[in-house]
């Protein structure tokens, strides 16, 4: 599946040497989440940041991790940007890193925020079961649209992460393939069972808000067996969406990491 990308550069042509970066967005995310980092990666660098299967302007199917990997992995062929460097958060972590693991040539380094190799994540939606049903009515806003979901989803800020995958205007409704998300939320929650010994020996870092439990000490032991050239940075005052609490700090982070890959 070839998914939709929204693809930045510098304005003069690129060191030579100066691999790609792909961004992967989280659950219910889509490219342009990952906005800030990708302008900034954008002076000197090409960067392509991916709608992932149903969400944003990407086709919708049946979604695993190893069916989204293929799915990168085909993109980055037909953009001609492989080898590349692949930036993933929370799901497009998993992405990012099972990519990785089954396809170490394609991916270069690698960079994996707030989730790890492991059962976890995204349990803190709390998404009614029949959000997928939500009955729209013949116009709708975006005033409208959190009117709409605030009976569904009381947090603000999933709502307002929901808000964003609903067209909106005449004729309104879900813009991404919501059924097949809901369906496969085991399997997003999880982490596929891998054959033993199977590692990723690239360069690779993790990055955590220090506010979030989705990295935690009990994730160091796997991690360190799939990932053995890795290392791990906390940020603090951040959350799960460390590059939203801190655009500035995460972006050294990654410009640094960047620099140091031979």
């Amino acid at each position: 599946m070839l998914l939709n990308v929204s693809e930045r550069g510098p304005e003069h042509p690129t060191p030579a040497g100066a691999l790609p970066v792909v961004l992967l967005h989280g659950l219910f995310g889509r490219a342009r989440n990952l906005g800030f980092v990708q302008r900034r990666l954008a002076a000197t660098r090409r960067t392509l940041a991916m709608d992932l299967r149903n969400h944003g302007s990407s086709p919708h199917g049946p979604m695993n991790y190893p069916a989204m990997a293929q799915d990168v992995l085909d993109t980055m062929l037909h953009n001609t940007a492989c080898p590349a460097i692949v930036l993933g958060h929370s799901m497009g972590g998993k992405t990012a890193m099972m990519l990785a693991l089954s396809q170490p040539t394609a991916v270069r380094a690698l960079i994996v925020v707030d989730i790890a190799p492991a059962q976890g994540g995204f349990d803190r939606l709390d998404l009614p079961d029949n959000l997928d049903s939500l009955a729209f009515p013949p116009h709708l806003d975006l005033h409208g649209t959190n009117d709409l979901l605030r009976p569904y989803i009381a947090n603000d800020a999933v709502r307002q992460l929901m808000a964003q995958n609903i067209r909106q205007g005449d004729n309104p409704g879900w813009a991404i393939g919501l059924k097949d998300i809901l369906a496969a939320m085991p399997d997003l929650m999880s982490w596929p069972q891998l054959p033993p010994g199977l590692h990723y020996d690239g360069p690779t870092l993790f990055i955590r808000g220090e506010d979030s439990a989705y990295i935690s000490p009990a994730n160091y032991p796997v991690m360190k067996a799939l990932f053995p050239n890795h290392r791990l940075e906390s940020i603090s005052g951040a959350g799960h969406w460390v590059h939203a609490d801190a655009p500035r700090r995460f972006t050294e982070l990654v410009e640094d990491f960047l620099a140091h890959i031979p």
